[in-house]
This record gives structure tokens, sequence and C-alpha cells, in this order.
């Protein structure tokens, strides 16, 4: 039996987020504006059917699919929210669910850490993929399951403020969002972040 483990709509992408898909991922690289969907299933390889059913019946490009041992994590993009929102549908209709039946975002840990030091900073930097944290900015790290969630989390801290997205890991067995800028910014964006996944109906864990 196929567990919906996330299932995220994404009205508008923003630039970093796309940027950061672009560089990591090995699919059809979306630009800012489109919108988008982020799932994640379970057992993982039924990700590949998944993504079949969806690209013969809906008009989206597949950014990135991922198959691990546990967990598959699909995510498409469209220019019209219509289109990716009719993506959404095949899929619950596949799967025989409702939207509902995904599971809810779980938040395992947050921090923020203000004026990061030199040493730090180059530690970070070492294993990001995106922007670079520079020292004295405050540092914003999320850890959220399921971990397709984490790329919707990115997206709702970039609408809201202007940080810069250092990192995200949207597959395995967490999601991690690594978020610098000012304190003022990095707060911001922990508000909206923190409440835009609280605001997600789903089962719960």
């Amino acid at each position: 039996m196929i567990e919906l483990r996330a299932f995220a709509f994404i009205d508008q992408l923003q630039k970093q987020l796309v940027g950061y898909i672009g560089s990591t991922a090995r699919g059809y690289y979306p630009v800012a504006g489109q919108a988008a969907l982020f799932m994640e299933i379970a057992p993982g390889i039924q990700v590949n059917a998944l993504t079949d059913v969806v690209l013969k019946k809906a008009k989206v490009r597949p950014g990135a699919m991922v198959v691990e041992r546990t967990y598959g994590m699909l995510e498409v993009h469209g220019d019209s929210p219509a289109d990716v929102i009719e993506a959404g549908e095949v899929v619950l209709e596949y799967l025989g669910m409702k939207e509902t039946d995904r599971l809810k975002p779980k938040i395992l840990a947050v921090e923020t850490i203000e004026r990061v030091v030199p040493h730090m900073t180059q530690i970070v930097n070492r294993f990001r993929d995106a922007s670079m944290l520079l020292s004295d900015e405050a540092l914003y790290i999320l850890e959220v399951v399921p971990a397709g969630y984490a790329g919707f989390a990115a997206n709702e801290a970039e609408k809201a403020a202007a940080i810069k997205l250092v990192h995200a890991s949207v597959f395995g067995a967490s999601g991690r969002v690594y978020l610098a800028g000012s304190l003022s910014d990095i707060q911001a964006a922990k508000f909206a972040v923190e409440g835009a996944l609280g605001a997600l109906t789903g089962r719960e864990h």
C-alpha cells in the first residue's frame, strides 16, 4: 500500500528556490513565478509509476525525482497554477486519496543563531548548495518531516523576508532548511515558515 507522506502546492516559486533547484536537481528546471507541487510517498520505488501517470495526464514538467530505499520524492511545476493543481488531482486519484490523507508537517527542530562567527560560516558553507553564509549574519535552521515539506518552507521564507537561502534538503529521513540574513529578516522568515507549515492539514504522525 502506498503512503502519501508530503503533498504541498506552491502558487509562485521564488527566485532563490528555483536557482537552488536548478543547481542541484537533474530534471526540467523551473523558473521564478511558476507554480509547483512537492510530493513524497512510500515505498520510494512507487514514485516512478506516479511520475508516469502525472506526466501523461497533466501539463507539467518534473524538476526532481528522487528514489530512495524508503521514500520517493517528486517535484513538478508548470506555468499555470491550474495545471499544477490538476497534476495534484491526478496524483490523488491515482492513489485513491484526498489531500488530507497526507501527513501533516512535523517540525523536529528549529534554531536561530545570532551573529555567526567566521569559523562556523566556513563549516556551513562547506555543505551549502546555494548562497553563502557570511560572518555576523543570523542563521535560521529548520528540520521537518516529511522531508518534502522543506521546499515549501524555503519558498514561504523567501516570500516573507529578504533572506538568503543557504541550503535545503527535500528528501530523506528529514528535510532541512538553512537561511541567512539580518536578525529582523530571519525572525520574519521564521514566523512565516512555522505558520505556513502549521496551517497545512493532514494525518498526525
